[in-house]
């Protein structure tokens, strides 16, 4: 064998054991994980999830992406474009149904579920001198509820209508994240603002700071009225700077979900890394803290990925009223 030869043979394995070696990095090691804008809560929820993945399972390579939240991320995980996603159960349900005036063209049939995480309280935050207590009082005012078709959106036009209301009877609506919304009302150029997000979030903690605000009271029966996925809840006393008493509002359950072309076992990894690392979660933000594994199957829409379906069997948890 010629020297050259041999030098070429010996490139070429070499080459051959490189490739070799990067194997395991391939689409699976990549976890996209979708969240929302990053005033939210799903934002810092996904940056600590980055990190709680990185640390248990090795060699994987997970990256945040920042997004439009529940529609966007649910589409893009049908594209395959994400790995797990955040996701409004009502927004899920209806991409399931691929509810196309909820924005989705057609059905969205390749979601599987991850876990149930923590209910998105419905908050309606008003600035003190806009003179807005009630619903009734939204009549003629500014108003943002999210980004267009986003899941605050659609929990907009759910609360709005079990109200008697419709965009109509607002005086300008303005489809905005939760960080813009908050600018206008600091700019007197906005009057309320509809935020469909955990206990907490950072974007009405920094509003008011800012100004003197009103939490809007959605009453028992609007959400009675609305009707499934919504529940009734309460935004306790000092959430909020200036907020001294409890406010009854609406909420729908968040949601972790994926796809059903991600193997068994990386959803498995992930399942357990989150359950296992939840007070890097809380830590991150204090929603985390209703995140429950006996509350993980609690009202799934979509079939559950086989692979967080193994991790729930191992630990006994069953779904609600089976």
């Amino acid at each position: 064998m010629s020297f050259s030869f041999r030098r070429r043979l010996i490139g070429a394995a070499a080459a051959f054991g490189l490739a070799a070696s990067s194997l395991p990095a391939q689409a699976q090691d990549f976890i996209n994980i979708l969240t929302g804008g990053t005033s939210g809560v799903y934002y810092p929820l996904g940056v600590a999830l980055s990190k709680v993945f990185t640390e248990k399972m090795p060699g994987s390579r997970p990256s945040v992406q920042a997004t439009k939240a529940s529609v966007e991320n649910l589409t893009l995980l049908q594209q395959g474009k994400g790995e797990i996603g955040f996701t409004l159960g009502d927004s899920l349900a209806l991409g399931w149904a691929g509810d196309e005036e909820a924005g989705f063209k057609s059905k969205l049939d390749k979601l599987r579920g991850v876990t149930a995480i923590y209910p998105n309280y419905i908050q309606i935050v008003a600035s003190k001198e806009s003179g807005i207590k009630t619903l009734a009082d939204l009549k003629g005012k500014r108003l943002s509820v999210g980004a267009p078709k986003s899941g605050t959106e659609l929990n907009a036009r759910a609360i709005l209508q079990g109200a008697g209301l419709s965009y109509k009877d607002l005086g300008k609506v303005e489809y905005l994240p939760f960080g813009e919304s908050v600018e206008l009302m600091k700019n007197r150029q906005l009057d309320a603002t509809l935020q469909s997000a955990g206990l907490g979030v950072s974007s009405i903690r920094d509003l008011a700071t800012s100004v003197p605000i009103v939490v809007v009271e959605i009453p028992t029966e609007v959400v009675d009225k609305v009707g499934s996925p919504y529940v009734k809840v309460s935004i306790p006393a000092n959430t909020y700077d200036g907020q001294t008493a409890a406010v009854p509002t609406a909420a729908v359950v968040n949601y972790l979900v994926t796809h059903s072309g991600m193997k068994d076992d990386a959803v498995y990894q992930m399942t357990k890394a989150i359950y296992e690392s939840l007070p890097d979660l809380i830590a991150a933000h204090a929603a985390a803290k209703d995140i429950k594994l006996e509350n993980a199957l609690s009202g799934m829409p979509v079939p559950m990925h086989p692979g967080a379906q193994r991790y729930f069997d191992e630990k006994g948890v069953k779904k609600q009223g089976s």
